[in-house]
């Protein structure tokens, strides 16, 4: 049976490409920020947003403005809603796992690639949940090289996601790699419904779920939450560019710096008025400031 990838043309895809690159920017973001955390608590705060960014939006939000366009002549389609949500939670949780193999203690090359591998493994199964939530009356094949060639793409750009999250900073290069995360997704994607061929059932039955126009709402719920929160974290305090711990104000790093300066000077010998018993005095002469008479 003809199946139609782009059934509203290029409206889906480049909405599909965009989403992508919106929750990858939103990601990297929040590993950047993650990066610059020396509290363990709020690093992992961090890189729990930027799952929810990545394997959320990045990819689920994707997987689903995509399969708006996805159509097979003649045949009515329906999603099963436990199974939709279970794809949802597969792709945070997967992303997350990855995320924080390489978001604690020094990256090296082989935790990028096992949280590489994890998280690849984990997207695919994600993209073919998604598809197994499908309810329609005909009966779906799979071409098992393309299948394969999707699951390693998978890996490949879950790996080179990882790789930007520990690398990339700020500015530029965080946009750059949020575009080439965004064509790995987009790639895995379409290679995997590619594979897919469907053919009439002989004995069809009733088909129950909830149609595809109804991920219209949850999207655009996403895309913005997203936006508020990447235009928060771009505009907060410090912004990217803050090279100390990411848990200091900067009225903490100006108090800790003092505090610093004042126990490397020798306190001032308590004489005169301030006398030895007026604790005023001797923190103030610790900070080179000199009592009043």
């Amino acid at each position: 049976m003809p199946i139609d990838h782009f059934s509203y043309g290029a409206v889906t895809p480049t909405l599909s490409y965009t989403l992508s690159v919106l929750g990858s920017l939103l990601g990297l973001v929040c590993t950047a920020r993650a990066r610059a955390m020396e509290d363990t608590k709020r690093r992992a705060r961090w890189l729990l947003l930027a799952a929810w960014s990545i394997g959320g939006t990045g990819i689920w939000v994707m997987h689903f403005m995509a399969m708006l366009g996805f159509s097979v002549a003649g045949i009515p389609i329906r999603y099963d809603l436990a199974t939709t949500v279970a794809s949802w939670i597969t792709a945070v949780v997967v992303v997350g796992i990855g995320l924080f193999i390489v978001g604690f203690g020094q990256p090296n090359p082989l935790k990028i690639i096992m949280g590489g591998v994890v998280t690849g493994l984990g997207v695919a199964a994600m993209h073919y949940t998604g598809m197994a939530a499908m309810r329609m009356p005909a009966i779906v094949h799979y071409d098992q090289t393309l299948v394969a060639a999707s699951i390693a793409i998978a890996v490949v750009a879950a790996t080179v996601a990882l790789w930007f999250t520990v690398t990339v900073r700020r500015g530029v290069m965080i946009l750059v790699s949020a575009l080439v995360m965004g064509v790995a997704v987009n790639g895995m994607h379409f290679t995997g419904m590619f594979a897919m061929s469907v053919e009439p059932d002989p004995q069809p039955g009733p088909v129950t779920g909830i149609m595809p126009i109804y991920f219209v709402a949850p999207i655009a719920l996403f895309v913005i939450l997203v936006v508020i929160v990447l235009l928060t974290a771009l505009i907060s305090r410090g912004g990217m560019d803050d090279t100390g711990s990411g848990s200091d104000s900067g009225t903490d790093v100006l108090t800790r710096r003092l505090l610093a300066e004042a126990a490397q000077r020798p306190a001032p010998a308590a004489t005169g008025a301030g006398g030895p018993g007026r604790p005023g005095t001797r923190i103030a002469g610790a900070f080179g400031v000199r009592p009043s008479r």
